[in-house]
């Protein structure tokens, strides 16, 4: 079916093949058919796979109306959706399910416990759940914050004081569920995107090669003769229309900045140099309003606990809880309009403008929850008159774990109202201006374009949060789920109804690449913050399920030295250091071979190009020469 050859050739083959299978034993016959039957089925199963892909309507819709750039931020959304569901299958699967099958499937729970002065004095653990009669806006305060009612559900960490579950035939450890299970999403999230970036990374590398090759390949085999419909036929010549004027850009952009004269580029320098100066002090002002605000904010918190404990709380106290993530949110959504502006003036070329802006932006917004979580730290480590009985600050943090997944909570909640809200009065109230508004002010503001940078950097950061939440916050990547779905829907809104196609269209091949390569930092941020708090900073001792434990780190190598002698020196040796220095020089000579490898294809393959012109010389030369002797 796949080979280039006319139709009736291909009967004549099929004929032949035929012919041929008569010659064959009953056996043969029976094995070929059956062969020939598993791949047919495979074939159809994976078409009936890809028809049940997620959004796969919408999205080749959104690709024909305005090119594969903006398709790949839809793309990206869709992978993260994915994402989050797997996480949340292997929380909800490996430790919030067996908390809530135990009564009914005759399992006797071990809730942790304590011993001695130190230990009831640790233990104390005050409910910030409202007494008395509540007011119902008391409830969506709540729903905000993750405090009061949520803050004993199975939303925290707090709530997961078990131990063991005692099941009919086998005893399940829930600490240590806990801790496999956040090194396996960590670990999952980062093969998962790996493979996709080398993917990418791939595509980027063939279409970058021979920017004439990619002219070709799309004029002359860019057309896919699958389609039958009018509507798909149109969509794919928007799309590759859209490709052919990207490279026409970019082309028209290296030919300009290859025509500057040595007073352009010492100007455009100078330029750049002053502009990243301003950024680096919006940078340093951002980060230090951070700091001041969540300082401020625990410190009040902790005064207003203790003057009115169990009561309702005031305005100027809910202002305090969230005091954080407002300057969070606030210095996220003015520094990427700051940024954009300024980009504009550096006269970079349309790809390397969004990857320079888009780095900006995540430098800000990544950094801003490094900020946070140090402040918050710096809080939990430090005890008021310098006695650390617990090992952290108890008197203000009783269970400091569920503070942080309360912090991040309030962050996911408070980007997703912010979205929202841009959405509603701003992005749709502009589309109105425009097209009923007849004043010049109008006319300057003009309709708007799909800000792929924003976008991308907006769920890069909040996978950043569920990354590290999700220790703290179990049931953070099914909110991402849902946050995201519903994203998903209002940016198609927004896209179809409120913007135009961007007068400077981009390449979707690097850009798939980049936008993984910035969630891989995002993933390798997130997995510092992580890493301290399971590993360094003392358990809470009155919530979580590692009260036992003077390190969340700590149930890991209890565990090992309880398995039997042989699976212990297993495990004890693959985490040996030799065993480590042995498979990082059997790596890093596996890494020069592939090296090596690339290195000798890619001479090949020049080579081949090499002798396909010198061929197509060749021809031209033999058509002019037996043209000439024919005149």
């Amino acid at each position: 079916r796949e080979l280039p050859k006319p139709m009736a050739e291909k009967r004549r083959d099929k004929d032949q093949r035929l012919e041929q299978a008569k010659d064959l034993s009953s056996w043969s016959q029976w094995r070929q058919g059956t062969r020939r039957t598993l791949r047919r089925l495979t074939e159809d199963g994976f078409e009936m796979l890809s028809n049940l892909e997620l959004w796969r309507g919408d999205i080749h819709v959104i690709e024909g109306m305005f090119g594969t750039g903006i398709l790949s931020y839809f793309s990206f959304l869709r992978f993260l959706v994915l994402l989050n569901f797997v996480m949340f299958l292997l929380m909800f699967g490996f430790v919030m399910l067996p908390i809530i099958t135990a009564p009914h499937a005759s399992g006797n729970t071990t809730f942790n416990h304590v011993d001695g002065n130190t230990g009831l004095y640790c233990s104390n653990y005050p409910s910030t759940s409202r007494r008395g009669l509540v007011v119902f806006h008391q409830h969506i305060t709540d729903l905000l914050s993750g405090a009061g009612f949520l803050e004993q559900t199975y939303l925290f960490y707090g709530y997961y004081k078990v131990e063991t579950i005692h099941f009919p035939k086998f005893t399940y450890n829930l600490p240590l569920a806990y801790l496999l299970v956040t090194i396996a999403y960590l670990f999952l999230s980062l093969i998962w995107i790996v493979k996709r970036s080398a993917t990418g990374f791939k595509r980027k590398l063939v279409q970058d090669e021979d920017r004439f090759q990619s002219f070709c390949n799309k004029i002359f085999a860019g057309w896919d003769f699958c389609i039958v419909n009018d509507s798909a036929a149109r969509l794919k010549r928007s799309s590759l229309l859209y490709e052919l004027k990207t490279d026409l850009e970019e082309e028209r952009i290296k030919q300009k900045m290859a025509d500057r004269t040595r007073k352009e580029k010492c100007r455009i320098y100078v330029i750049r140099l002053i502009l990243n100066l301003f950024v680096i002090a919006v940078l340093a002002a951002c980060f230090y309003s951070i700091y001041i605000a969540t300082n401020f904010s625990q410190k009040n918190i902790f005064l207003f606990m203790t003057a009115y404990p169990g009561q309702t709380w005031t305005m100027l106290g809910q202002l305090c809880a969230y005091l954080p993530s407002i300057v969070i949110t606030l210095a996220n959504f003015i520094t990427p309009l700051i940024f954009s502006l300024i980009i504009q003036f550096e006269d970079y070329s349309p790809a390397f403008e969004i990857r320079f802006t888009l780095m900006r932006c995540v430098f800000m917004r990544l950094t801003s929850i490094c900020v946070l979580l140090v402040s918050l730290w710096g809080q939990i480590t430090s005890c008021q008159e310098g006695n650390c009985v617990c090992g952290y600050n108890h008197i203000l943090y009783p269970c400091w774990e569920s503070r942080v997944g309360q912090e991040m909570y309030k962050l996911m909640i408070f980007d997703f109202i912010i979205i929202c809200a841009v959405t509603v009065f701003v992005e749709f109230p502009r589309k109105l201006i425009v097209d009923y508004c007849d004043c010049g002010l109008a006319k300057w503001w003009g309709q708007q374009e799909f800000a792929i940078p924003q976008n991308v950097l907006g769920i890069v950061y909040g996978q950043t949060i569920c990354w590290i939440g999700t220790f703290y916050c179990p049931l953070l990547p099914a909110i991402c789920t849902i946050k995201y779905f519903i994203i998903f829907y209002i940016k198609k809104v927004t896209l179809v109804n409120n913007c135009r196609p961007a007068t400077r269209p981009f390449r979707a091949s690097s850009s798939n690449f980049f936008f993984l390569a910035v969630l891989l930092i995002g993933l390798a941020l997130a997995c510092v913050p992580v890493t301290i708090g399971i590993a360094q900073i003392s358990c809470s001792q009155a919530c979580g399920p590692f009260v036992n434990y003077t390190t969340s780190w700590e149930v890991l190598p209890r565990t090992v030295s309880q398995l039997p002698a042989g699976a212990r020196t297993f495990l004890l040796a693959i985490s040996s250091e030799a065993f480590a220095v042995s498979l990082f020089v059997i790596t890093c000579l596996a890494m020069f071979y592939v090296i090596a490898l690339a290195g000798a294809h890619k001479r090949v393959i020049n080579q081949l190009r090499e002798q396909l012109v010198m061929v197509s010389s060749y021809s031209n030369q033999s058509t002019w020469l037996h043209n000439s002797t024919a005149q």
